[in-house]
C-alpha cells in the first residue's frame, strides 16, 4: 500500500495521470532553465522543468498520449525539439509517430505542440527513456526515464521493491550550451568531452562546490530492482555498489537469465535492470559511476571518480561513506556474451547479409558507413516513400538508405574500428539479436540475448533482427556527436509495403510545412 500511495503522488506531480485503463496522458513542457546538475549553473532544454525528466510509468499494454508543448526561447540554442522513445516498439500502422527528424517526420517548432499518439506493443515492458532526437539537444538536458512495468513479471520472485526510487539514470554534462561545442568539433574533429557526470542528475566537477551526492535508499534484508539507465550522448559509465553484489536480469528492457556480477559497463544508450540485496551491516556505501569518454586533458573540470552516489540504509547516518572513493572492483564485471535469453527467439539464418565499415575522414567531424557520411533530407524519408519513394534512386546517396524485403532476417556485420570510443550502435524501433559481441570472439546462433544498443569495437560485432514491421527505421551510433557527423543509415523495409499499412493524421502532415515555414534561427 505504501508503494502504491507514493507511485499515485509522484504521477500527480509530474501531471501524468494514470488509470487502470488503456490510456496513459503525459504533458511534457520543453523549455529552457537555468539549473546546475553539477553546481555549475547554464541555461538548459528540459522537460518540465527539471533535468532529468520526469519519469513516464506505464503498465504493460497501455497506450501512450505524449503532449509534446515547446515552450523554448533561448536563442543560444535549437528552438525547434523533436521526441524519441528510446528501445519501443514500432509497427507498420504508427511507424510516422517514431518521430526520427527527418526520417519518421519533422520537428516541432517553437510555440507549437504535437501530441505522441502510441499504442504500446501488448508484449513490451522494461527499462527505456526518452529524449530529444533533434541533432545533439538532448546535451542540453532533453532526457528522461521510462519504464513499462509488467504485472505478470517472470522476474517478480527476485525482488521486494521496484519503484520511482529504484530508477538510477547516469549521464554526461556539459558545462557549454551545444552550438559552441558543435562550432568546435566541425573545426577541430574533436568529439567535445564532459564537465561530469551525473547520477539521477547530480555531479560535480574539479574546483566546483560539493554538490550533495545523490542518495540511494534502501531497508537492509529487501531485495530492489534498479533499473540503471545510461542517458549519455557519449560516456560509458560502469557500474557497482561497494561491498554489494548486482544481478542482471535484463538488458535494454528484454528479460535475460540472471547472471550475478560486480560491476558493469554501459555504454550510451544501454540500460540494464539488477536486483541488489541490502545484506550489509547498515551504513552509507559508495555507489560507483566512474566514466570514460574521451582524452580528460582536453577538459580539465572532469574528475571520472567524482561521478557516484551515496548508497544509504535506513537508520545510517546522514552523511557520505567512510571508504574511499574508488572506480570500483577491479573483476567480476558483466561480459555481454555471457549473457543469455529468459526466453531464447528462433534465431534465422539470413536473408539478406550487409556489412557495415565504419571509418573516420581524419581530422573532420565526418564519420562515414560504407563511404557515406549520412545527411538528413529536407524531406523527411517517411514523406518520400508515401508519395512512391520505391528503388535505392529515389533518394540520396546521403541519405544511406538501405531497402529491405519484410518478413526476412537482416544480418549486420561490423568489421572491427580502430576509434578510441566503441560504438553504441542503437536500432530504432525494433530490437536485435547479439550473434556475436563486441566482448567475445564466439558467435552465437543458438541462445543470443536481444537489446536495442550494442557496441562496436575493435574485435568486431554482428546482429540480426527481422523485418516484422514496414517503415524506415534508423539505425546509428549513439554518440550523437557521431550520429551528427554522420554515423548513421536508414534500415528501410519494404517501402510499397509502408505506403499500404501507415496511416499518418492530420497534425503529422502539418509538421513539415510549420517547420519549413521557420526561420532559420527557430529551427
Amino acid at each position: 500500500m505504501k508503494y502504491l500511495a507514493f507511485l499515485a503522488f509522484v504521477q500527480a506531480a509530474i501531471g501524468a495521470a494514470v488509470t487502470k485503463s488503456s490510456a496513459k496522458d503525459v504533458t511534457l513542457n520543453i523549455a529552457n532553465a537555468n539549473i546546475a546538475p553539477d553546481g555549475f549553473t547554464r541555461s538548459t532544454v528540459v522537460a518540465n522543468g527539471q533535468y532529468p525528466g520526469p519519469p513516464i510509468l506505464v503498465q504493460k499494454g497501455q497506450s501512450l498520449h505524449i503532449t509534446v508543448n515547446n515552450n523554448l526561447t533561448d536563442p543560444t540554442m535549437r528552438r525547434s525539439t523533436a521526441l524519441n522513445l528510446d528501445g519501443i516498439f514500432f509497427n507498420s500502422n504508427n511507424i510516422f509517430e517514431e518521430a526520427e527528424p527527418f526520417v519518421n517526420a519533422c520537428p516541432i517548432g517553437p510555440g507549437s505542440s504535437f501530441v505522441y499518439d502510441v499504442d504500446l506493443d501488448k508484449n513490451q515492458a522494461g527499462s527505456f527513456w526518452y529524449h530529444s532526437e533533434l541533432s545533439v539537444q538532448y546535451v542540453d538536458g532533453f532526457r528522461g526515464p521510462l519504464i513499462i512495468y509488467d504485472p505478470e513479471d517472470p522476474h517478480r520472485s527476485l525482488y521486494d521493491i521496484d519503484d520511482v526510487d529504484t530508477i538510477i539514470q547516469v549521464g554526461d554534462w556539459w558545462q557549454q550550451t551545444t552550438p559552441p561545442l558543435l562550432d568546435s568539433y566541425v573545426a577541430t574533429g574533436i568529439v567535445p568531452v564532459s564537465d561530469s557526470g551525473t547520477v539521477n542528475g547530480i555531479g560535480r566537477f574539479n574546483g566546483g562546490p560539493e554538490v550533495p551526492w545523490a542518495v540511494i535508499n534502501v531497508i537492509k534484508g529487501k531485495r530492489y530492482r534498479f533499473r540503471i539507465i545510461n542517458e549519455s550522448a557519449r560516456n560509458v559509465f560502469t557500474i557497482s555498489i561497494d561491498n554489494h553484489d548486482m544481478t542482471v536480469i535484463a538488458a535494454d528492457g528484454i528479460n535475460t537469465q540472471p547472471q550475478t556480477v560486480k560491476s558493469a559497463e554501459m555504454l550510451a544508450g544501454q540500460r540494464y535492470d539488477v536486483v541488489v540485496k541490502a545484506d550489509q551491516p547498515v551504513d552509507n556505501y559508495w555507489f560507483n559511476a566512474p566514466f570514460v569518454g574521451g582524452n580528460p586533458t582536453r577538459n580539465l573540470n572532469q574528475n571520472a571518480t567524482l561521478s557516484r552516489a551515496i548508497f544509504r540504509y535506513a537508520g545510517a547516518p546522514q552523511q557520505d561513506p567512510t571508504t574511499p572513493m574508488t572506480s570500483g572492483p577491479a573483476d567480476g564485471g558483466l561480459i555481454e556474451a555471457d549473457l543469455r535469453p529468459l526466453v531464447p527467439t528462433k534465431v534465422s539464418d539470413p536473408d539478406v547479409s550487409l556489412t557495415f565499415d565504419l571509418v573516420i575522414t581524419s581530422g573532420q567531424a565526418q564519420w562515414n558507413i560504407n563511404g557515406v557520411s549520412y545527411l538528413s533530407p529536407d524531406v523527411p524519408t517517411l514523406e518520400k516513400v508515401i508519395d512512391g519513394a520505391t528503388e535505392a534512386g529515389d533518394f540520396n546517396v546521403t541519405e544511406n538508405t538501405f531497402i529491405l524485403p519484410a518478413g526476412k532476417t537482416v544480418q549486420i556485420s561490423f568489421t572491427p574500428t580502430e576509434d578510441d570510443d566503441a560504438h553504441p550502435f542503437h536500432l530504432h524501433g525494433m530490437p536485435m539479436q547479439v550473434i556475436k559481441s563486441m566482448t567475445s570472439n564466439e558467435t552465437n546462433t543458438v541462445n543470443p540475448i536481444s537489446r536495442d544498443v550494442v557496441g562496436v569495437a575493435d574485435t568486431g560485432t554482428i546482429i540480426r533482427f527481422t523485418t516484422e514491421s514496414t517503415g524506415p527505421f534508423m539505425f546509428h551510433c549513439h554518440i550523437f556527436w557521431h550520429k551528427f557527423a554522420g554515423l548513421a543509415s536508414v534500415q528501410l523495409v519494404d517501402p510499397q509495403g509502408t505506403r499500404e499499412n501507415v496511416e499518418v493524421n492530420q497534425a503529422w502532415n502539418a509538421l513539415c510545412p510549420a517547420y519549413d515555414a521557420l526561420p532559420a534561427e527557430l529551427q
